[in-house]
């Protein structure tokens, strides 16, 4: 699981194809859907809290699991029912996608996001949580507040919608009935111990030091845990097959992200290693680029880390991708201005979760979007504002973060 130098991505690799298969387990008992089907029916139509809890709900998502494709699943039924209460599709994309992509990119603990940047950084994996949790509540209140803000305006005047016209669809055709299997106490279960199996992770890296051999080992149990419920109760019919079937389709869904930490350990191997006492081209541009910021001020070149992993995100939307690809480049080069890796770690969270909510290379936005009949322009217009707001509070947090010499 750890590997020498020239296998130190082993372990992040072997880390990523467990959760996958874990992930994959629990997906397939519907628990996690039946649960989230239970909260929209359970809400109705009181039109006080929907938005918010909503908000908070799918934010907590991208937290946990960040959680980006089961958006589009989701938004065939939150689109049309915010519709349906006098809103708009935009505050069904809103309160679903943009919403995990605040909890993704604000997250202390998503196994595919922040625990992989910090593996591959040499920083202890889940560490830093109490300011990222700050950090998640002050980005979920003011992204939930702009969405009613904008929300309160749609109900008085629907005209003011840019999508008003295509709206007219889930008018017509009214609020889609909310589905899914009912949460029953074989759902409840597998979600119960999820819980427990979160609570684990949390006690053992926080009190026992856990690492990447011990935190996938517990998500492993914590699927097989939610398999055997899954059986027993005969969850979306599964079987004992089902459980190792249902586990090699989570492998092979993540497939992909771990093979690029692979490559993306090849390509720091073919740039020299990362050895600070040898000659190579990698320390060469660490040099370089850590000479070029060495006179700027800590916090500037903390916040233009941001900017980059920002702009990166567009080329990279994929988190585990983007963090195998730019955190070998930039732990090293915070050593040399003199930030803690902790530092670099936020900088590429923010930016890639962020981003997430408006580029157009996200197949999880565009999917999004398909269902709620939104044109990327449209969309990109009035998610402009809200990207405004969360990059002024991105750049608020790193900033704190460099003052403080966050660890």
């Amino acid at each position: 699981m750890t590997g020498d130098k020239n296998g130190s991505a082993v372990g992040i690799v072997a880390f990523i194809l467990v959760i996958g298969g874990a992930f994959g387990i629990i997906m397939k008992t519907g628990a996690i859907d039946a649960g989230i089907y239970a909260f929209i029916r359970k809400v109705g139509k009181a039109e006080v809290v929907v938005l918010p809890m909503l908000f908070i709900l799918f934010s907590l998502g991208g937290v946990v699991f960040g959680m980006s494709e089961e958006c589009i699943a989701f938004a065939t039924v939150v689109v049309p029912l915010c519709v349906a209460l006098g809103y708009d599709s935009l505050v069904g994309v809103a309160v679903t996608f943009v919403a995990s992509q605040a909890g993704n990119a604000t997250s202390w603990m998503n196994p595919f996001g922040i625990a992989i940047a910090q593996g591959i950084a040499g920083v202890p994996v889940m560490s830093g949580a109490p300011f990222r949790m700050v950090m998640w509540a002050i980005v979920t209140v003011c992204g939930s507040a702009f969405v009613m803000w904008y929300g309160a305006r749609i109900k008085k005047d629907p005209l003011l919608s840019p999508t008003y016209a295509s709206d007219a669809y889930f008018r017509e055709h009214g609020a889609s009935k909310v589905g899914g299997e009912k949460l029953g106490l074989g759902n409840s279960l597998v979600l119960l111990s999820f819980l427990a199996g979160i609570i684990w992770i949390i006690w053992g890296v926080t009190a026992e030091g856990y690492y990447i051999p011990e935190i996938a080992s517990q998500f492993f149990v914590m699927g097989l845990a939610a398999g055997v419920i899954g059986v027993v109760f005969k969850l979306g019919g599964m079987r004992i097959n089902d459980v190792a079937s249902s586990f090699g389709e989570g492998v092979a869904g993540i497939a992909g992200a771990a093979i690029v930490v692979g490559m993306a350990k090849g390509f720091i191997l073919v740039l020299g290693g990362t050895d600070a006492g040898k000659p190579t081209v990698l320390n060469t541009i660490l040099i370089t680029t850590g000479g070029a910021l060495a006179n700027l001020p800590q916090m500037l070149t903390g916040w233009l880390m941001y900017v980059f992993q920002t702009v990166f995100d567009f080329f990279v939307t994929s988190n585990s991708g983007q963090a195998a690809l730019t955190m070998p480049i930039l732990a090293p080069l915070s050593d040399i201005i003199g930030l803690s890796r902790q530092n670099a770690t936020l900088a590429y969270q923010m930016g890639s979760g962020f981003a997430d909510a408006i580029v157009p290379t996200s197949a999880s936005l565009m999917g999004v979007l398909a269902v709620a009949r939104i044109g990327w322009g449209t969309w990109a217009k009035w998610q402009i504002k809200m990207q405004g707001l969360f990059f002024v509070l991105g750049s608020i947090a790193m900033v704190i973060a460099v003052a403080i010499n966050f660890s």
